[in-house]
């Protein structure tokens, strides 16, 4: 009889371990336990009776010990799920985070949907914006841009996994990848941290550019804010993810930078993480 320990306790052990670690340790467990086997989660649960070899045991036992340094699940797994999307995620990108979904769920609906429009997604790491809006609006025209060559190779390795190779990707610090383009929205989730928030001491794996931009939290924004109206066609929207004391901000700016039809919506947890504002005049530049 095999003294080797089952799927189904080594993950339970795996959470034990992680439960001081991790808000979701299950799940974490279940992913690191799915990277070292080769099996996905469904696969994962579906053999929790086979037992699982001592050598794959220390190599659950070394991502964990990663994962207790900081270290996010996703970029142990190289893996993340984004809008149903599976994206390839590297220490080059910032991790997609669920709330950014509402970002993608509301941009989708302010242009038609069988309309030939353009899209701009600035700071687009990952891709991860744009290619969920690519997925479901195969019309439209998206560009996705960074400042990092590095995260624009994982965007372009994951649009042509995707299969969507419609995208176009340009190197550049926000508008200048774009030089004189306009587009019928421009979407962004910018550094929004502030440099002192307590919060980073967590988040020290990530790239640190693609959290924090200054002080206040604000400073890539105001950028984006005060910049997106040369880039828009007449009746352009602006979409922007933001932290959830920002809003009063974030609208104000849009204000001042003559956007209307201004509003502020929750998160699918409920915190206020997202401003939309109208240009109604075509930019000039």
């Amino acid at each position: 009889m095999s003294t080797e320990p089952t799927i189904a306790e080594t993950v339970k052990s795996a959470a034990l371990t992680l439960s001081t670690l991790s808000e979701s340790p299950r799940l974490d467990a279940e992913l690191l336990l799915g990277k070292v086997l080769g099996l996905s989660r469904a696969s994962l649960i579906a053999r929790d009776n086979q037992s699982v070899a001592p050598d794959d045991e220390l190599k659950l036992a070394q991502l964990i010990s990663k994962r207790a340094q900081g270290v996010p699940v996703a970029y142990l797994t190289g893996r993340r799920e984004f809008w149903s999307l599976t994206l390839t995620v590297t220490p080059d990108v910032l991790v997609p985070r669920p709330e950014t979904e509402s970002l993608v769920q509301h941009a989708l609906q302010l242009l038609p949907r069988e309309a030939i429009c353009s899209v701009l997604d600035l700071g687009t790491g990952s891709g991860a914006i744009a290619l969920a809006i690519a997925s479901e609006r195969p019309r439209w025209r998206v560009t996705g841009a960074d400042l990092s060559p590095q995260a624009l190779t994982v965007a372009a390795q994951n649009s042509r996994a995707l299969n969507l190779p419609q995208i176009a990707w340009r190197l550049g610090d926000w508008f200048d990848a774009v030089h004189s383009e306009r587009f019928h929205m421009i979407v962004a989730n910018p550094p929004y941290i502030s440099a002192a928030d307590p919060a980073l001491a967590k988040l020290t794996a990530e790239p640190a550019m693609a959290l924090s931009a200054g002080p206040t939290g604000l400073e890539s924004l105001e950028v984006i804010i005060a910049q997106a109206p040369q880039h828009l066609e007449a009746d352009g929207w602006l979409a922007l993810e933001h932290g959830s004391t920002q809003a009063p901000d974030v609208s104000r700016l849009l204000e001042q930078h003559g956007f209307a039809s201004i509003r502020t919506f929750p998160d699918f947890s409920g915190k206020p993480r997202l401003t939309l504002g109208l240009h109604t005049q075509r930019g000039t530049l």
